[in-house]
């Protein structure tokens, strides 16, 4: 009988949030489903230096937190480090709030009153690259880019990149908010698959995250296809 291989390590996880029992209770929850919490902070500066320190995969992080806030620190983040996902978890379900944080960078917006299972559920979401929000909120983030897309500024730019036919059917479905398993069945595809298709694409266009290519496909009218 040959040796198990080695199990992949835990996915690393930073808490911020100012409010102790909340931070506590979310940190508990993550660990005891298996994710490795490396840091927990209670305001905007020490969430900077402690994730400059051990550099977490996800961040979950609630706006209202002493400064710099939670948009300043996500912005503050994804520009350290672009590979940083941010999941904002607020009590605030407000429009701006939300528009905010998904401009400096965000992947994920979830309000407080989400279940433990829908928390765990968007952590590994965001992790793996899908952009995830509370329900409801996903269409106002599209309606948003949407309005954008139709500004004189949007118009101008660099030619548009050249995509194969994959790419670009996989990007119509990403502008929708399916999942990759969602694109996967309906292409037919792996999941390894259309996630290859998706960095490819992300490199491409010189973009971070999946909000940035849902906004670039609405500008490109790709989803309207």
């Amino acid at each position: 009988m040959e040796p198990a291989g080695p199990e992949a390590p835990p996915l690393t996880v930073m808490v911020v949030d100012d409010h102790p029992m909340w931070r506590e209770g979310v940190a508990r929850d993550l660990t005891e489903a298996g994710f490795a919490v490396t840091a927990t902070a209670s305001t905007g500066t020490e969430a900077v230096v402690r994730a400059t320190a051990v550099r977490p995969r996800v961040v979950v992080l609630d706006l209202q937190i002493p400064e710099p806030n939670g948009v300043e620190v996500t912005a503050l983040l994804v520009k350290a480090d672009p590979t940083v996902r941010v999941l904002i978890l607020s009590a605030s379900g407000e429009q701006a709030d939300v528009l905010e944080a998904v401009k400096a960078g965000a992947t994920g917006y979830l309000v407080k009153s989400a279940s433990r299972e829908e928390l765990l559920s968007a952590v590994r979401g965001v992790a793996s690259g899908d952009a995830v929000f509370t329900p409801g909120l996903a269409g106002l983030v599209l309606g948003e880019y949407r309005r954008l897309s139709d500004s004189p500024a949007s118009m101008a730019g660099p030619a548009t990149p050249r995509l194969t036919e994959r790419e670009t059917d996989v990007l119509r479905l990403v502008a929708t908010g399916m999942s990759y398993k969602q694109i996967a069945e309906r292409l037919f595809l792996s999941h390894r698959t259309v996630q290859n298709h998706v960095q490819n694409t992300l490199r491409k266009l010189q973009l971070h995250n999946r909000v940035q290519l849902v906004r670039y496909a609405i500008e490109q009218g790709i989803d309207d296809e």
